[in-house]
Formats: C-alpha cells, sequence, structure tokens
C-alpha cells in the first residue's frame, strides 16, 4: 500500500513541476519566446545572467544547457536594492 502512494505523490510532484516552472520576465534570455542556441557550452552545463528589472532591482538568473543547444531558465534571485 505504502508502494502505491509513494508512485502517486510522485507522479503527482511530476505532473506539477512543469506549472511550477519559472516564466521568463522582460529582460531573461528566454522572454517573449526567444530560444536560444548556444554552439559551444557543454550540454548540462550551467550559466548566469544578471541584469536590471525595470524598477531597478537586480536579478540573477542560471540557465542550463540542454542536449539540443537550447537553454533552460533553472532558477533567479531579485535583490532588493532599497
Amino acid at each position: 500500500m505504502k508502494t502505491i502512494a509513494a508512485t502517486a505523490l510522485l507522479a503527482t510532484l511530476v505532473g506539477a513541476s512543469s506549472a511550477f516552472a519559472l516564466q521568463p520576465i522582460p529582460g531573461s534570455i528566454t522572454y517573449g519566446d526567444h530560444q536560444a542556441q548556444l554552439e559551444k557550452a557543454p550540454v548540462g552545463s550551467n550559466f548566469f545572467h544578471v541584469f536590471y528589472s525595470p524598477n531597478g532591482n537586480e536579478v540573477r538568473e542560471v540557465y542550463q544547457v540542454n542536449s539540443d543547444r537550447t537553454v533552460s531558465l533553472v532558477s533567479r534571485a531579485v535583490a532588493n536594492n532599497d
């Protein structure tokens, strides 16, 4: 019975992960359905992108290089510059 419950929970979490995926914001590399492609970066590697939001806050994003050389946004941190 525990196995069935664990399997159901795992299936729910996997299905929900796309619902909680980070969405690009103005300034993000992938904003506006733009799909960047990197030719020389190793697959699976991460890189940072830092920019300022329209309200002046510093935004730090981390992207990962996919197997098809496109990039995916994996995390974002916003520094409040008050």
